[in-house]
């Protein structure tokens, strides 16, 4: 069993846990991998009994690895997408910051996710992503996104107009800040704290939410996600930002952006029981009456 490790440098509290996950994970491991930032951060509080190779920071981990455990928070889990790309490699998300979606194991968890891991008592959670296929070289070869396609002004006086299509038929001009188009994965990120719905991950769906936009009238809306999404921005800036997760590029308003849905999915192994609407409950506190 071959196991990569990412992170991101964690408080001094959290290192007994991490001595812990090693020695379960060592049980069974064969080798490990690790990036090089998050080697530095950690070689001298840890001893490794197994092998251990260094990756440089950009690169993939091993075709044949096991799975890929992201420490830290879900900024740190989507920025392995740029590093497993479309290998199906599968993600463990342990969580050493505040809320975590993604990276939903607690420090309190660990133990239990590790020995669950090498048991092989888990389970694959396929999330679907969305990939700018247009222009397709903006952000090179990582063109996709597990959370949402962003497209925000960067003049703070004026907004900017974005008309929307919808397999090429008119969906709307948004006069905004900005505008979203998020997978059921990203509906609990930016695009909640925009006004979006909350959509299951097994929802085959895309959310168009705009940003701060100046007609009230205008809400979100639910889309199928074997649909194309084409945006055309103009504005009195002749530039913005388009963002594909927390990656982000400027670009001319003369270019039109095409997204879709990519043809492969992110894999999070879940370990316990499946529950999506327990963890919008613990995570978003629902139900929770602070004066009982």
């Amino acid at each position: 069993m071959k196991i990569a490790l990412f992170g991101r440098p964690f408080d001094p509290a959290f290192l007994d846990d991490f001595r812990l996950l090693i020695r379960i994970l060592e049980e069974k491991a064969v080798s490990f991998l690790i990036y090089d930032h998050f080697y530095e951060h950690i070689k001298e509080y840890v001893q490794f009994k197994k092998d251990v190779r260094i990756l440089p920071p950009d690169s993939a981990p091993d075709k044949d690895s096991f799975c890929l455990i992201s420490l830290g928070g879900d900024g740190t889990l989507l920025d392995t997408i740029t590093l497993i790309r479309d290998l199906h490699i599968p993600v463990l998300g342990i969580n050493t910051g505040r809320l975590g979606f993604l990276s939903a194991i607690s420090k309190d968890e660990i133990s239990f996710a590790a020995r669950s891991l090498i048991s092989g008592n888990f389970v694959i959670d396929q999330r679907s992503m969305l990939q700018l296929i247009q222009p397709s070289n903006l952000f090179e070869n990582i063109n996709y996104a597990l959370n949402e396609l962003t497209v925000l002004k960067r003049d703070n006086s004026t907004m900017i107009s974005i008309s929307a299509y919808v397999d090429d038929l008119f969906l709307n001009t948004y006069w905004a800040d900005g505008l979203i188009v998020s997978t059921p994965t990203g509906s609990t990120g930016y695009s909640l704290s925009c006004g979006g719905p909350i959509i299951s991950p097994e929802s085959s769906n895309f959310v168009i939410t705009p940003i701060a936009t100046h007609n009230l009238t205008v809400r979100p809306i639910v889309i199928p996600d074997t649909s194309k999404v084409k945006l055309r921005i103009s504005g009195r800036t002749q530039d913005y930002l388009v963002l594909l997760d927390s990656r982000s590029k400027p670009l001319s308003t003369t270019t039109e952006l095409i997204v879709q849905k990519a043809p492969f999915s992110m894999n999070l192994i879940c370990v316990g029981q499946k529950d999506f609407y327990k963890t919008i409950r613990n995570k978003l506190t629902w139900g929770l009456d602070k004066r009982n």
